[in-house]
């Protein structure tokens, strides 16, 4: 069993995925803390129904929140194994990053490293392959490092989008994908199965 916090800024249906998965008994993690840059979301309802801590950080001074610094010594206290930025639209800290190296994941929705970088996130994303026509799509599970959306590359999966008429139709498709696949790698994490080489990472069977 691995402990993870996670990140989200929206409605949090990554978390949620996670959630499910967790207490259903199909995941070998536990959610220890959900961090938010915002007092109220959807991320932080679910944090209320299952009962986890949950936690506001800011790079500012603003009331009912801590700084990333303390968000680090909080995580060293609650042993926490893994970093999950489930729709966390804020770059996170050099420090943070360098503090705990390869212990960070994003899910991005597109195949990086296309439709990667900043600014690229959401709606943004879809809207772009639509224009591009693209004919399938789909999402990265990745390493944070310092840059938006350049760490290594942990897995991806593709969706077919061919005949899709909106980017609302490609974002529907694409989301379903990620419930798949960010639990499916923390569960690689779990049972170590994530290998760090010098130039590639492989998820063995």
């Amino acid at each position: 069993m691995i402990n993870l916090a996670v990140f989200a800024s929206g409605k949090g249906s990554n978390l949620n995925s996670i959630l499910q998965k967790s207490f259903s008994g199909n995941l070998n993690a536990k959610v220890e803390i959900v961090i938010s840059n915002r007092t109220q979301c959807g991320a932080f309802e679910l944090a209320d129904r299952y009962g986890i801590k949950k936690i506001t950080v800011s790079d500012s001074e603003k009331e009912g929140a801590i700084s990333y610094s303390e968000l680090e010594v909080l995580f060293t206290e609650r042993e926490i194994d893994l970093i999950v930025l489930a729709g966390y639209l804020k770059k996170l800290p050099e420090s943070l990053v360098n503090n705990f190296k390869n212990k960070v994941i994003n899910i991005h929705p597109a195949l990086l490293p296309s439709f990667g970088g900043k600014g690229m996130y959401g709606m943004n994303v879809h809207t772009a392959v639509f224009s591009k026509s693209c004919q399938v799509s789909g999402a990265t599970v990745h390493f944070v490092d310092n840059i938006y959306d350049n760490g290594k590359i942990i897995a991806q999966r593709c969706v077919d989008i061919s005949d899709a008429e909106s980017p609302e139709e490609i974002a529907q498709r694409v989301l379903e994908v990620e419930h798949e696949l960010l639990p499916y790698v923390i569960q690689k994490f779990s049972d170590n199965k994530v290998i760090i080489g010098s130039d590639r990472v492989r998820v063995l069977n």
